[in-house]
């Protein structure tokens, strides 16, 4: 016999959206459950580096929506554990030449502009930053408000916060139906153990995000993209900042589904160096890449030559939830009223995660909203022709 829980609201996905979703809502006093096939970070936010990152985003939507986040981020870690381990390092985006430094220089300009602290370091400066960068550098800029959390952590920390101030967890329950009213409104969803009811659910699912919207008679376009983080031996501090070259921020706003990487490279507080990015679309292909592994290494040594001789102890990889117009969508869904979506943050969710658990968190409550929503209206996406299944479409259920 299922169990029944009334509820406010039902959250799809125990990732770190969808526990800092739970989170911002119990604080405002709703009675919310979260319920996820599998553990706490057991898709995305588990293979994540956890880059909370302004540096690269141009001025407009998410950039505001990053901002945002920044500093709740901040909040965030004085209220948490310190086990969530985060660090505000800062991100160091160098360029190879002079063409590279003046775009960069053009991108910081309208960064500033948006409320971002961007300083250009010259050439005869980086080294002061980082000392075992690689000569000849045309020079960077500094992002101080950049950081760092410890992802699965940060889910983990948020999530059990929510659950202290009254949100359910559901673990290890997947949702097989979202239920519905005779008029076509969301009343709850279904699991093989329980039937939580709600005139809300948020979909939370990251890369099953399409799936889910699915299940409730919408289209969601969201599809996988793979990427891959390379973890070394333990280490010195030889890597202050979390680094990178220029390339990355066109890497991360490509649309492209070829192999793309370009060397993110920070320490951690534990010694190890994390070595990213990779993206390319694969549907879910789990199996290693070698060639992304091999581009990774190689680009990190050329911005650390001490890296060269370092170990790599394991890679790890997993994907990204993209939409096609690199923003995620966050609120309701008018065309199915009580469906609300917070899902399609690609590589970002880690670092939109708590300003996305506030829009939610307002849409759910009826509270004025900290930015404008619009830009991340689910159904601004054409829907798909009927009979229509993208090949990227996850075959298993969420």
């Amino acid at each position: 016999m299922l169990n029944r829980h009334s509820l406010d609201a039902v959250i799809i996905g125990a990732g770190v959206v969808g526990a800092a979703c739970a989170y911002y809502a119990a604080r405002a006093g709703l009675s919310v459950a979260v319920v996820d096939r599998g553990p706490v970070a057991g898709g995305t936010t588990g293979a994540g580096e956890g880059n909370l990152l302004v540096s690269d985003k141009a001025a407009g939507p998410e950039l505001d929506l990053a901002l945002l986040s920044t500093g709740l981020w901040r909040e965030l870690a004085e209220a948490l554990p310190e086990e969530t381990e985060y660090e505000a390092k800062g991100g160091l985006v160098v360029a190879p030449d002079e063409t590279t430094l003046k775009a960069l220089r053009t991108f910081a300009e309208g960064q500033r502009a948006a409320g971002v602290e961007a300083a250009e370091v010259g050439a005869a400066s980086l080294h002061d930053l980082e000392p075992h960068l690689a000569p000849g550098l045309a020079g960077g800029f500094l992002y101080p408000q950049d950081a760092q959390v410890q992802p699965a952590q940060a889910a983990a920390r948020l999530l059990a916060a929510a659950a202290a101030s009254g949100a359910e967890v559901h673990l290890g329950e997947e949702v097989t139906e979202i239920l519905l009213d005779g008029a076509g409104a969301v009343r709850g969803v279904r699991t093989p153990r329980s039937e939580l009811l709600a005139p809300a659910v948020v979909n939370a699912a990251g890369t099953w995000g399409g799936h889910i919207a699915g299940l409730a008679g919408v289209s969601l376009p969201v599809l996988p993209r793979r990427g891959f983080v390379l973890v070394t031996e333990p280490l010195p501090r030889v890597v202050r900042h979390k680094v990178y070259a220029a390339d990355y921020i066109a890497d991360v706003a490509s649309g492209s589904a070829a192999l793309q990487s370009s060397a993110v490279v920070e320490g951690t507080p534990s010694g190890p160096v994390l070595i990213g990015a990779t993206r390319e679309r694969v549907g879910f292909d789990r199996s290693l890449s070698t060639e992304a592994l091999r581009r990774l290494a190689a680009q990190a040594a050329a911005l650390f030559p001490v890296l060269a001789g370092v170990r790599v102890l394991r890679t790890y990889h997993g994907f990204r939830p993209y939409l096609p117009d690199h923003l995620p969508a966050i609120g309701r869904d008018p065309r199915r009223p009580g469906l609300l979506h917070a899902c399609g943050h690609e590589g970002a969710g880690i670092g939109l995660a708590p300003a996305t658990g506030v829009l939610i968190a307002a849409a759910l409550s009826g509270a004025e909203p900290p930015l404008d929503p619009e830009p991340f209206r689910p159904d601004r996406f054409a829907p798909a022709p009927t009979g229509h299944r993208p090949a990227d479409t996850p075959e298993e259920n969420r």
